[in-house]
């Protein structure tokens, strides 16, 4: 079972519970172990399919079926009053899992995401599994295979299915092509700022189409931005996003943009998890003053400051940077991720880690 299993156990016990991530991160197969767990007891309708619809809505279960699953059910209109009905009427009869591979923008809810270096089922040492994230990313279905040509090949159906199908049923979009040519410039620019100006000069597009393509895609969880910090720096300027991707083999750069990504990915799994399940309020941010010293990433609770870390793919010598902004705001942690590194150490307090060993990589649990 994945990470979230026991918590979405524990919360269908006394509330409809609500579970999205990414298209193919795993969603139904979690959905249906849980299924399997009531020994037949409870029915699975996708809203993908026809017959499965129609049995949805005319509501076809039985008061024996304790867990009821109704996947993909956000592509229908009028998805939150109808399962808000069905769920005041029925809870006393039934548990209600509903799923879906767009942001559900609900309360109660749980955020899936791919494999990473604390969670993967494949018999694979460490070392093993982060070569693997880096080559085919982490999602399960080329994870498992481990072949670049079959990662290749499910990830252009993957992002035909989300701008041909899935985008057509919340949204009306007419330039799907243009949306892809979209797509393809973001996958050269992870790790910098994203002019949103630039981009709709290169498309030919009004500004404004393109973020809202830039919100439709974060939607549907194939990309999200990393925001600039700004607080308590008296310098520090209002800079442009950033966008990675959730799968990290979408990123078409060099292995320092990868790893940067994978890294992106991996913070982001944590935070989802820690304010899900707590309901804190982490957040995943960078930093960059006028005098262009930047830090990759920022992680804020409630305002404090948790972490500093910076990204290298092969230097270990401490960012000037990171020191920089680790003497100005005072974090309880000051990391450099180095993706080359076997074994990590300290210097002035700065942590050089390795990702084979990071708490960051390798921990969900705590920051």
């Amino acid at each position: 079972m994945r990470y979230l299993a026991p918590w979405i156990q524990k919360d269908l016990e006394k509330k409809m519970v609500f579970l999205s991530g990414p298209r193919q991160c795993g969603k139904t197969t979690l959905a249906l172990s849980l299924l399997k767990s009531t020994n037949g007891l409870g029915k699975s309708f996708n809203w993908d399919r026809d017959r499965d619809r129609k049995a949805l809505l005319k509501e076809q279960w039985t008061d024996e079926d304790r867990l009821l699953i109704f996947d993909e059910i956000h592509k229908f209109k009028r998805w939150k009053n109808w399962v808000k009905g069905i769920y005041d009427t029925e809870k006393e009869k039934h548990s209600i899992l509903v799923t879906g591979s767009a942001r559900l923008d609900v309360y109660h809810h749980w955020r899936l995401h791919p494999f990473s270096l604390h969670e993967s089922s494949a018999n694979l040492t460490k070392a093993e599994v982060f070569e693997r994230l880096m080559r085919v990313g982490g999602f399960p279905e080329p994870f498992l295979d481990g072949s670049e040509r079959t990662a290749r090949r499910w990830r252009s159906e993957r992002q035909d299915h989300i701008l041909r199908e899935d985008l057509r049923d919340i949204e009306q979009v007419r330039d799907i092509q243009t949306m892809g040519l979209l797509l393809d410039l973001l996958k050269t620019r992870v790790g910098g700022p994203i002019v949103v100006s630039n981009l709709a000069e290169d498309l030919q597009v009004a500004p404004a189409t393109v973020s809202k393509w830039i919100e439709m895609l974060e939607r549907m969880y194939v990309i999200f931005t990393v925001r600039p910090y700004t607080r308590n720096i008296a310098r520090a300027i209002q800079k442009p996003p950033k966008i990675y991707f959730f799968d990290t083999g979408d990123v078409e750069g060099d292995e320092g943009a990868r790893f940067e990504n994978l890294v992106a990915t991996h913070l982001l799994k944590k935070i989802h998890y820690l304010n899900d399940r707590e309901g804190e309020r982490y957040e995943l941010q960078y930093i960059r003053d006028k005098e262009k010293r930047e830090v990759d990433f920022i992680i804020t609770r409630s305002h404090g400051i948790e972490a500093l870390i910076e990204v290298k793919w092969s230097d270990s010598s401490p960012s000037r940077s990171l020191i920089h902004f680790a003497e100005k705001l005072a974090p309880s942690q000051t990391i450099q991720l180095v993706g080359t590194l076997e074994e990590g150490f300290t210097k002035n307090r700065l942590q050089i880690q390795s990702p084979f060993t990071s708490p960051w990589l390798n921990e969900l649990e705590r920051l």
